[in-house]
Protein backbone atom coordinates (compact mmCIF):
# COMPACT_ATOMS: atom_id res chain seq x y z
CA UNK A 1 0.00 0.00 0.00
CA UNK A 2 1.24 3.70 -0.79
CA UNK A 3 1.51 6.01 2.44
CA UNK A 4 -2.13 7.47 1.75
CA UNK A 5 -3.71 4.41 1.49
CA UNK A 6 -2.37 3.55 4.37
CA UNK A 7 -3.80 6.57 6.44
CA UNK A 8 -7.12 4.96 6.65
CA UNK A 9 -5.85 2.43 8.77
CA UNK A 10 -3.42 4.97 11.03
CA UNK A 11 -5.97 7.39 11.81
CA UNK A 12 -4.95 10.51 9.96
CA UNK A 13 -7.55 12.96 8.46
CA UNK A 14 -9.52 12.20 5.51
CA UNK A 15 -10.91 14.48 3.51
CA UNK A 16 -14.66 14.61 2.82
CA UNK A 17 -17.02 12.36 5.25
CA UNK A 18 -15.82 9.94 7.39
CA UNK A 19 -19.13 7.98 6.70
CA UNK A 20 -21.41 7.46 3.54
CA UNK A 21 -24.34 5.41 2.79
CA UNK A 22 -25.20 5.37 -1.08
CA UNK A 23 -28.06 3.72 -1.88
CA UNK A 24 -27.60 0.81 0.88
CA UNK A 25 -29.95 -2.32 1.12
CA UNK A 26 -29.32 -5.17 3.90
CA UNK A 27 -31.49 -8.62 4.60
CA UNK A 28 -30.64 -11.30 5.89
CA UNK A 29 -30.37 -14.16 3.99
CA UNK A 30 -33.51 -14.37 1.83
CA UNK A 31 -35.90 -12.69 4.45
CA UNK A 32 -37.49 -9.17 3.19
CA UNK A 33 -34.45 -6.40 3.23
CA UNK A 34 -34.82 -4.74 6.85
CA UNK A 35 -32.93 -1.40 5.57
CA UNK A 36 -33.70 -0.14 1.60
CA UNK A 37 -32.09 2.53 -0.55
CA UNK A 38 -30.36 3.92 2.82
CA UNK A 39 -28.32 6.96 1.70
CA UNK A 40 -26.36 9.56 4.05
CA UNK A 41 -22.74 11.20 4.58
CA UNK A 42 -21.16 11.80 8.14
CA UNK A 43 -19.11 14.65 9.03
CA UNK A 44 -15.93 14.60 11.03
CA UNK A 45 -16.83 15.64 14.40
CA UNK A 46 -20.57 15.20 14.30
CA UNK A 47 -23.44 13.73 16.55
CA UNK A 48 -26.02 12.70 15.86
CA UNK A 49 -29.15 10.44 17.43
CA UNK A 50 -30.37 7.36 15.20
CA UNK A 51 -34.28 7.32 16.01
CA UNK A 52 -37.16 4.84 15.19
CA UNK A 53 -39.20 2.45 16.02
CA UNK A 54 -38.61 -1.16 17.21
CA UNK A 55 -37.46 -3.09 14.06
CA UNK A 56 -36.95 -0.09 11.82
CA UNK A 57 -33.32 -1.24 11.19
CA UNK A 58 -31.39 1.09 13.54
CA UNK A 59 -29.11 -2.04 14.90
CA UNK A 60 -29.03 -3.39 11.38
CA UNK A 61 -27.24 0.05 10.02
CA UNK A 62 -25.15 0.06 13.39
CA UNK A 63 -23.84 -3.49 12.81
CA UNK A 64 -22.96 -2.46 8.96
CA UNK A 65 -20.91 0.69 10.04
CA UNK A 66 -18.69 -1.41 12.63
CA UNK A 67 -18.29 -3.87 9.47
CA UNK A 68 -20.38 -6.83 11.90
CA UNK A 69 -22.55 -7.15 8.52
CA UNK A 70 -22.29 -6.51 4.44
CA UNK A 71 -24.78 -4.79 2.65
CA UNK A 72 -26.90 -6.69 0.13
CA UNK A 73 -26.64 -3.76 -2.37
CA UNK A 74 -25.38 0.13 -2.21
CA UNK A 75 -21.83 1.61 -1.43
CA UNK A 76 -20.96 2.10 2.64
CA UNK A 77 -17.68 4.23 2.47
CA UNK A 78 -15.49 4.29 5.93
CA UNK A 79 -12.81 7.33 6.11
CA UNK A 80 -12.89 7.71 2.44
CA UNK A 81 -12.46 4.16 1.29
CA UNK A 82 -15.12 1.04 -0.13
CA UNK A 83 -15.10 -1.30 2.73
CA UNK A 84 -16.24 -3.90 -0.04
CA UNK A 85 -12.69 -2.74 -1.34
CA UNK A 86 -10.72 -3.41 1.74
CA UNK A 87 -8.60 -6.80 1.81
CA UNK A 88 -9.93 -8.92 4.57
CA UNK A 89 -7.01 -8.67 6.93
CA UNK A 90 -7.09 -4.85 6.50
CA UNK A 91 -10.67 -4.60 7.86
CA UNK A 92 -9.68 -4.92 11.73
CA UNK A 93 -7.34 -1.89 11.27
CA UNK A 94 -10.57 -0.02 9.83
CA UNK A 95 -12.50 -1.49 13.05
CA UNK A 96 -10.36 -0.03 15.08
CA UNK A 97 -11.29 3.61 14.49
CA UNK A 98 -14.87 2.71 15.16
CA UNK A 99 -15.58 2.66 19.10
CA UNK A 100 -18.71 0.14 19.92
CA UNK A 101 -20.72 0.16 23.20
CA UNK A 102 -23.72 -2.46 22.59
CA UNK A 103 -26.94 -2.48 24.32
CA UNK A 104 -26.12 -5.72 26.20
CA UNK A 105 -22.74 -4.04 27.52
CA UNK A 106 -20.50 -7.16 26.52
CA UNK A 107 -18.23 -6.82 29.77
CA UNK A 108 -16.08 -9.80 30.99
CA UNK A 109 -17.69 -10.58 33.99
CA UNK A 110 -14.12 -12.41 35.24
CA UNK A 111 -11.94 -8.96 34.55
CA UNK A 112 -12.32 -5.73 36.48
CA UNK A 113 -13.45 -2.85 35.63
CA UNK A 114 -9.84 -1.87 34.99
CA UNK A 115 -8.80 -4.87 32.85
CA UNK A 116 -12.43 -4.65 30.78
CA UNK A 117 -11.22 -1.34 29.61
CA UNK A 118 -7.50 -2.00 29.06
CA UNK A 119 -8.32 -5.48 26.95
CA UNK A 120 -8.62 -3.47 23.20
CA UNK A 121 -5.39 -2.35 24.30
CA UNK A 122 -3.88 -5.49 25.17
CA UNK A 123 -5.09 -7.21 22.28
CA UNK A 124 -3.97 -4.96 20.50
CA UNK A 125 -0.30 -5.87 21.59
CA UNK A 126 0.57 -2.38 24.15
CA UNK A 127 2.16 -3.12 27.00
CA UNK A 128 0.76 -2.18 30.50
CA UNK A 129 3.38 -0.28 31.78
CA UNK A 130 2.06 2.33 28.56
CA UNK A 131 -1.08 2.75 29.65
CA UNK A 132 -2.14 1.83 32.75
CA UNK A 133 -2.13 5.61 33.82
CA UNK A 134 -4.22 6.36 31.11
CA UNK A 135 -6.79 3.44 31.58
CA UNK A 136 -6.97 4.55 35.45
CA UNK A 137 -7.33 8.28 34.31
CA UNK A 138 -10.11 7.42 32.19
CA UNK A 139 -12.12 5.43 34.66
CA UNK A 140 -11.60 8.23 36.90
CA UNK A 141 -13.91 10.53 34.12
CA UNK A 142 -16.60 8.09 33.56
CA UNK A 143 -17.07 8.52 37.03
CA UNK A 144 -15.37 5.03 38.25
CA UNK A 145 -11.85 5.74 40.15
CA UNK A 146 -13.10 3.90 43.27
CA UNK A 147 -14.76 1.08 41.18
CA UNK A 148 -11.71 -0.04 39.28
CA UNK A 149 -11.25 -2.98 40.99
CA UNK A 150 -14.49 -4.37 41.20
CA UNK A 151 -15.83 -7.11 38.74
CA UNK A 152 -19.11 -5.81 36.51
CA UNK A 153 -21.04 -8.54 38.26
CA UNK A 154 -21.22 -6.08 41.51
CA UNK A 155 -21.75 -3.38 39.13
CA UNK A 156 -25.06 -1.24 38.87
CA UNK A 157 -26.82 -0.69 35.34
CA UNK A 158 -25.22 2.88 35.22
CA UNK A 159 -21.73 1.56 36.02
CA UNK A 160 -21.56 -1.09 33.64
CA UNK A 161 -23.18 1.53 30.95
CA UNK A 162 -20.22 3.97 31.77
CA UNK A 163 -17.29 1.18 31.79
CA UNK A 164 -19.17 0.07 28.47
CA UNK A 165 -18.10 3.55 27.16
CA UNK A 166 -14.87 3.75 28.50
CA UNK A 167 -14.02 0.48 26.84
CA UNK A 168 -15.38 1.94 23.48
CA UNK A 169 -13.30 4.92 23.78
CA UNK A 170 -9.71 3.62 25.57
CA UNK A 171 -8.46 3.23 21.83
CA UNK A 172 -9.74 7.14 20.90
CA UNK A 173 -11.50 6.10 17.82
CA UNK A 174 -12.48 8.41 15.22
CA UNK A 175 -16.26 7.45 15.28
CA UNK A 176 -18.12 6.27 18.23
CA UNK A 177 -21.69 3.86 17.96
CA UNK A 178 -23.49 3.27 21.00
CA UNK A 179 -26.65 1.21 20.44
CA UNK A 180 -29.59 2.42 23.29
CA UNK A 181 -26.92 3.47 25.91
CA UNK A 182 -29.64 4.81 28.30
CA UNK A 183 -32.45 1.80 27.84
CA UNK A 184 -31.24 0.25 31.15
CA UNK A 185 -30.66 3.65 33.37
CA UNK A 186 -33.08 6.16 34.86
CA UNK A 187 -33.25 9.30 33.94
CA UNK A 188 -30.32 10.70 36.16
CA UNK A 189 -28.15 8.60 34.97
CA UNK A 190 -29.35 8.73 30.97
CA UNK A 191 -28.22 12.33 31.37
CA UNK A 192 -24.86 11.88 32.70
CA UNK A 193 -24.29 9.22 30.09
CA UNK A 194 -25.33 11.75 27.24
CA UNK A 195 -22.75 14.37 29.12
CA UNK A 196 -20.07 11.81 28.22
CA UNK A 197 -20.37 11.77 24.69
CA UNK A 198 -21.01 15.54 24.60
CA UNK A 199 -17.43 15.61 25.91
CA UNK A 200 -15.95 13.06 23.37
CA UNK A 201 -17.75 15.06 20.73
CA UNK A 202 -16.86 17.88 21.85
CA UNK A 203 -12.38 16.14 21.90
CA UNK A 204 -13.31 15.71 18.64
CA UNK A 205 -14.99 12.02 18.06
CA UNK A 206 -18.16 11.49 15.61
CA UNK A 207 -20.90 10.18 18.08
CA UNK A 208 -23.58 7.98 16.43
CA UNK A 209 -26.14 6.93 18.98
CA UNK A 210 -29.17 5.02 18.35
CA UNK A 211 -32.02 5.63 20.49
CA UNK A 212 -35.86 5.59 21.45
CA UNK A 213 -35.50 7.65 24.46
CA UNK A 214 -37.45 11.03 22.77
CA UNK A 215 -36.93 13.08 25.52
CA UNK A 216 -33.08 12.80 25.71
CA UNK A 217 -33.21 13.11 22.32
CA UNK A 218 -35.12 16.31 22.60
CA UNK A 219 -32.91 17.15 25.24
CA UNK A 220 -30.05 17.22 23.42
CA UNK A 221 -30.42 19.10 20.61
CA UNK A 222 -28.30 17.21 18.42
CA UNK A 223 -29.56 16.52 14.21
CA UNK A 224 -31.63 13.08 13.57
CA UNK A 225 -31.63 10.10 11.15
CA UNK A 226 -35.28 8.91 11.71
CA UNK A 227 -35.29 4.95 9.91
CA UNK A 228 -39.07 4.18 9.33
CA UNK A 229 -39.56 0.58 8.63
CA UNK A 230 -35.61 0.22 6.72
CA UNK A 231 -36.31 3.78 4.63
CA UNK A 232 -34.46 6.66 5.86
CA UNK A 233 -37.65 8.95 6.04
CA UNK A 234 -36.28 12.73 7.72
CA UNK A 235 -32.79 14.42 8.42
CA UNK A 236 -32.37 16.68 11.50
CA UNK A 237 -31.37 19.94 11.19
CA UNK A 238 -27.37 19.86 10.03
CA UNK A 239 -27.50 16.35 8.91
CA UNK A 240 -27.19 16.69 4.97
CA UNK A 241 -28.65 17.06 2.02
CA UNK A 242 -29.10 13.68 0.64
CA UNK A 243 -31.61 11.42 1.82
CA UNK A 244 -33.33 7.85 0.85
Amino acid sequence: MSRNQNAVFEGDAVAGPVLRFDGVGMRYGRAPEVLKDVSFDLAAGSFHFLTGASGAGKSSLLKLIYLAERPSRGTIELFGRDVDAVHAADRPFLRRRIGVVFQEFRLLEHLSAFDNVALPLRIAGAKAESYRADVAELLSWVGLKDRMHALPPTLSGGEKQRLAIARAVVNRPDILLADEPTGNVDDAHAIRILKLFVELNRLGTTVLIASHDEDLVARSGQPVLHLDRGRLRMFGRGVGERAG
